[in-house]
């Protein structure tokens, strides 16, 4: 069933490789997974296929986590805080030796994966799933792995190839180098780390920011600087390789939808390169892999220009959260492939058999509000969650479950969501439908977001860029904007939906109701406020649909209405529309998710309309004497004291989310 793996043609060729594998390829009998989430359980899935038992790590409040259930065995290494758990080398050594696992897989920050690389090699026995000491910390430190690429013949971009030493010197090299400059953390990675300075100002409050993310992050608070290319692509190329001096590239990946530098969407392959574009990328990122003797699967990422001149970007020495993708139009298990390799195998495929088969996106699924500068993290219990598994050519890798908890303690990703097609326009079809079809309760998500983007004209065209999201919604996202039609649509929809509740209200299963009416009725008026307009409506019911007049046009709504399902799909005069109905309460305010974005409307009777004017209006709070988070986070610096006097825009305290830290500012000036 899953869409992206194995596209043999038929069973028996199926099952005949995995007998082989089984029965030919001995790697290993038990592997602990020093991970979370979807990594996780998707690491497991391959070791389940593979026939190795897994051992799953867990902190106190993971407990009930989907990787704990699906692992063999688990074990709890500690509370929340990552410091403290799933990075708490201590405690993970002794699980190893504990449950006897011949193998570890870690697919966290460079920093950490060298670590703890390092003190495997205390254990006799014991393999790392990826590449050796030597690779991770040459390709993990910004500053050597831009001067390894330079002698590999690998294009880079021009900057400071030494660490800064403090903002005035950051200020002096940026003059140097001239603005615009990227101040980034030598131990970087996932967009920590990283500030664009356009002046001296900027250039000092970034290098204080990032040197203090890199730091939370890494451990680690080196910087360096280099040229800001304004306005690239962000592809990738994937990269494979042993032991036996074999390496491969797997095609690009696109990822230049962006936010605060995390990717948010990606496909492959790009809509950008040529082939010779393409070759060309290829054989630089395994020119690179070969310099550091690379064995295991690698990400090096590259920025490129409208010219299309690509220059190195730095190199990820583990499986990317993109890596779906390339599975996708490869046919290749990228998991089972670094497992082969890290028992010693050599590649089992030429660089001729690497196919490009078909198109594959994915959509990253975060707990995040799109509305606040493209989305910040937000928190609580999944109250609902229904994955679009129905929909044809769909694949969700997640780690969580109904009931799971979204919280400060870690990234805020609900899964990532793929979809394949024999083409380009198939896979963003299908993306839309499983957007509209992926049910989420009891935290805000970004699906508004996604869906907006893989329908926006510009991305359908390919043209694209790292800005695309400020560019596109220069004021901030404020969702779908309803055409005339769509308008109608949903109108007519949320009336349809209202009357199909008021019939089902006055039906008594098994029981026959004493009639109060002395007919059936088979019509109503009524009045929906959307927005700022306000749209008499009139009603009429013909056995299962519904006739809908609306701006004095005649809409035909058809429906099962089953209305204990969270998905609803409607059809509006031939449009199907798969809408989602959010919540409601007795005064007729209604939640409609509609084409991605949830719409709050309230419907009423026509006499209910005329009467509701005389209800008095709450007065809105007057919030511009606090200052309140915009998101969930931990204080981790406050700037001023009971009466300080701050001017607007002064910073007040620093908040840091998920690892990022945010500078709260004063939205006028007095007093504290």
């Amino acid at each position: 069933k899953n869409a992206c793996f194995w596209r043999e043609k038929n069973l028996y060729s199926v099952c005949l490789s995995r007998l082989l594998l089984f029965f030919s390829l001995q790697t290993f009998e038990k592997l602990l997974i020093a991970n979370r989430g979807e990594i996780a359980c998707r690491v497991i899935k391959t070791c389940k296929k593979m026939g190795i038992k897994t051992v799953a790590i867990h902190s106190d409040v993971d407990a009930n986590a989907v990787h704990v259930k699906m692992a063999d065995e688990a074990v709890c290494v500690g509370p929340a805080p990552t410091s403290k758990s799933y990075l708490n080398m201590d405690a993970i050594m002794e699980v190893i030796r504990k449950t006897r696992a011949q193998a570890v897989s870690l697919n966290v920050s460079i920093c950490c994966s060298f670590l703890f690389s390092l003190s495997l090699q205390a254990l006799e026995g014991v393999t790392f799933i990826g590449p050796d000491t030597h690779a991770i910390q040459a390709m993990g430190d910004k500053i050597e792995s831009k001067l390894l690429a330079k002698n590999a013949k690998v294009n880079t971009i021009p900057g400071f190839d030494g660490v800064v030493k403090d903002a005035d010197e950051a200020v002096r090299i940026a003059r140097e180098i001239g603005y615009p400059v990227m101040i980034k953390a030598s131990a970087g990675g996932g967009g920590k780390g990283m500030r664009i300075a356009w002046d001296d100002e900027e250039t000092r409050e970034g290098f204080r920011f990032s040197s203090q993310e890199a730091a939370s992050s890494f451990g680690d608070d080196r910087l360096l600087i280099e040229k800001f290319i304004d306005n690239p692509r962000h592809i990738e190329i994937q990269v494979l390789a042993d032991k036996h001096g074999n390496a491969l590239w797997l095609n690009e990946r696109e990822c230049s939808i962006q936010r605060r530098n995390q990717k948010v969407v990606e496909e492959a392959p790009s809509t950008f390169l040529d082939p010779e574009t393409r070759r060309a990328m290829g054989e630089q990122a395994v020119a690179l892999a070969k310099a550091v003797n690379y064995s295991s699967a690698g990400t090096v990422e590259f920025l490129v220009d409208s010219s299309k001149n690509f220059y190195f970007l730095e190199m990820n020495t583990r499986l990317q959260v993109e890596h779906p993708v390339t599975e996708c139009i490869t046919g290749l298990d990228l998991v089972q492939e670094m497992i082969r390799v890290a028992k010693g195998y050599p590649l089992r495929h030429k660089q001729a058999d690497i196919p490009i088969n078909g198109w594959a996106v994915e959509c990253r699924v975060y707990a995040e509000d799109p509305y606040k500068s493209f989305g910040l993290p937000s928190i609580g219990k999944l109250s609902q969650y229904q994955e679009p598994l129905h929909v044809p050519s769909v694949r969700v890798d997640s780690g969580i479950q109904q009931g799971s908890d979204i919280s400060i303690y870690y990234d805020p990703m609900i899964s990532k969501l793929i979809t394949y097609g024999s083409n380009r326009a198939e896979a963003l079809k299908r993306m839309e439908e499983a957007l509209d079809n992926y049910v989420i309760r009891g935290v805000a998500h970004n699906i508004s977001l996604l869906r907006e983007v893989i329908v926006h004209p510009r991305f359908v065209q390919g043209d694209i860029s790292t800005k695309f999201l400020p560019e596109v919604y220069p004021d901030g996202f404020k969702g779908h904007k309803l055409t005339d039609l769509e308008r109608r649509q949903l109108l007519a929809t949320a009336a349809s939906l209202h009357v199909a509740e008021q019939l089902r209200s006055q039906r008594f299963l098994g029981t026959p109701r004493i009639p109060i009416a002395k007919s059936k009725r088979s019509s109503w008026e009524l009045s929906v406020h959307l927005g700022d307009g306000i749209y008499p409506v009139a009603v009429s019911k013909h056995g299962s649909s519904f006739s809908v007049e609306v701006d004095g046009m005649k809409l035909n709504v058809t429906s099962e209405w089953n209305l204990a399902s969270p998905l609803l799909s409607v059809t509006i005069d031939g449009t199907q529309r798969t809408m989602q109905r959010i919540s409601r309460n007795a005064s007729g305010e209604t939640s409609i998710q509609f084409l991605g974005t949830v719409y709050k409307l309230q419907i009423l009777t026509k006499v209910a309309a005329e009467l509701s004017k005389y209800m008095p209006e709450k007065a809105a709070e007057d919030t511009s004497s606090i200052l309140r988070s915009p998101m969930p986070g931990t204080v981790v610096a406050v700037s001023v004291k009971p009466g300080d006097t701050v001017s607007e825009g002064q910073e007040i305290c620093v908040i840091e989310a998920m690892k990022m830290q945010n500078s709260m500012i004063a939205a006028k000036t007095g007093k504290v």
